[in-house]
């Protein structure tokens, strides 16, 4: 039980910490920024009520927020990014369901599967977030180029990360 608590605390913090710290001080060429905190939210376990997952996204976003000094951006982005996962989750639920504390991963549901849902999450949270930053659509095709490059590169992150994970959870099941 314990355990099932402070995982994915632990990895929030992680993640929270590794956004703040680093990749909030890269921004290649002006057009990729890496957002890699939104695993946070994606890892949540598919059990979990949709309204302790829009809190989650809250202060998730929130906490980037405060420290990037941006207001509200991250915040609404986490908050729609939780809603459209709750949503996504039921759309995409193999037939027999999902098994209980289920957290999603490629080695659980597949590579495919687990792409396709990061994706997805991904474009809907990078889209809100720089057309809000941008608030405009006057520098419409810039901003989406903005997005394209930083879904790219934030689901090399992903998929890298997951990489890990799976290793690091084959490895712990192998003793």
């Amino acid at each position: 039980m314990i355990k099932e608590i402070l995982t994915p605390f632990a990895r929030a913090i992680l993640l929270i910490a590794l956004q703040l710290l680093v990749l909030n001080n890269i921004e290649l060429g002006g057009y990729i920024n890496p957002y890699l905190y939104i695993l946070v939210i994606l890892l949540l376990p598919t059990d979990l009520p949709g309204w302790l997952q829009l809190i989650i996204s809250f202060f998730t976003g929130f906490i980037i927020d405060l420290y990037s000094v941006t207001p509200g951006m991250h915040t609404f982005a986490s908050v729609a990014l939780g809603y459209f996962r709750f949503t996504l989750l039921k759309y995409m639920a193999p037939r027999e369901g999902y098994n209980k504390k289920l957290t999603p991963s490629a080695q659980e549901l597949g590579l495919a599967w687990y792409f396709r849902y990061t994706l997805i999450l991904t474009t809907i949270h990078h889209t809100i977030l720089f057309f809000i930053e941008s608030f405009s659509f006057q520098n419409f095709f810039q901003t989406l180029l903005r997005i394209i490059l930083s879904i790219a590169f934030t689901e090399l992150c992903i998929i890298i990360f997951e990489y890990f994970r799976g290793t690091a959870r084959s490895s712990q099941l192998s003793n």
